[in-house]
């Protein structure tokens, strides 16, 4: 039997991970992993070394980013003649040495930007799932609901703002449609409400109407319901009581900014 010891600062998973990818390459029967999870520091690491001293046929990988553990790593194996492999040091120096930046020498990093990766999936997902109104309910576990009329950016904002790990929940108002209770039950500083100007609406909507290969002279785009539009949200938004931003003149990324800057004052 060989014994292959995984030693991490951190999790140690991708480590184990990378210790069972190498060992699958070898015809080796019950190869024995063992993993020693979040060593970070010099008492913990001579106590995990010292232990696996006595076995026979070992190899120690370590994932560690303490330049002080790593020497003693290094020196111990190489005083008891053990086979040993550091898992994260060559990467590490390899992306130093391309980008010239200076390394966090952070425990967990990984890990950690797995987290933020996570995440952002799950919120780009939550953005997806209650676009448009698909299913108003998501506003009660959103961080965001938008509101406003049609073509007002409220998809393209809610995954932009997704992309920047918020949940997002985006309904449309419209005149005929039911305004959901939610938007009554949730508190005001969640919601965001948009809208535009009705000669950027009267003109967005046209393209609209072309892309499709509508006649543009639709009641879409007509002025007259683009002005109850507006009137309808605007009474809707100030019956919540949310704030309105005006994305006539903004890119979509100067009102995200705008709706960030909004959500961290009151976290604040």
């Amino acid at each position: 039997m060989i014994h292959l010891i995984v030693v991490s600062d951190s999790t140690g998973e991708t480590g184990e991970q990378i210790v069972r990818a190498a060992a699958a390459q070898f015809n080796i029967e019950s190869p024995h992993i063992k993993r020693y999870s979040h060593v970070r520091d010099l008492g913990n690491l001579k106590e995990v070394l010292e232990s696996i001293d006595t076995l026979d046929n070992k190899i120690v990988y370590y994932s560690l980013v303490d330049e002080a553990l790593i020497d003693y790593t290094k020196k111990f194996c190489d005083y008891n003649d053990i086979y040993a492999v550091d898992i994260l040091t060559p990467s590490i120096i390899a992306i130093e040495r391309l980008t010239n930046l200076t390394p966090m020498t952070q425990p967990g990093a990984l890990r950690k930007m797995d987290e933020k990766y996570f995440k952002r999936v799950d919120a780009i997902e939550f953005a997806v799932r209650y676009d448009d109104g698909k299913d108003p309910r998501g506003a009660r576990n959103a961080d965001i609901t938008i509101i406003g009329v049609s073509r007002t950016s409220k998809t393209p904002l809610s995954m932009y703002l997704a992309n920047r790990n918020y949940r997002v929940c985006n309904i449309p108002l419209v005149p005929e449609s039911p305004v959901p209770d939610v938007l009554f039950e949730i508190p005001p500083k969640k919601i965001i409400g948009l809208t535009n100007t009705p000669e950027k609406l009267n003109k967005i909507r046209k393209e609209r109407l072309k892309a499709l290969g509508l006649p543009s002279n639709s009641s879409y785009s007509d002025y007259e319901r683009i002005f109850q539009e507006l009137e309808f949200s605007h009474g809707i938004m100030k019956r919540i009581g949310c704030p309105i931003f005006d994305v006539s003149d903004r890119a979509i990324e100067e009102t995200a900014e705008l709706i960030i800057r909004h959500m961290k004052k009151f976290k604040s």
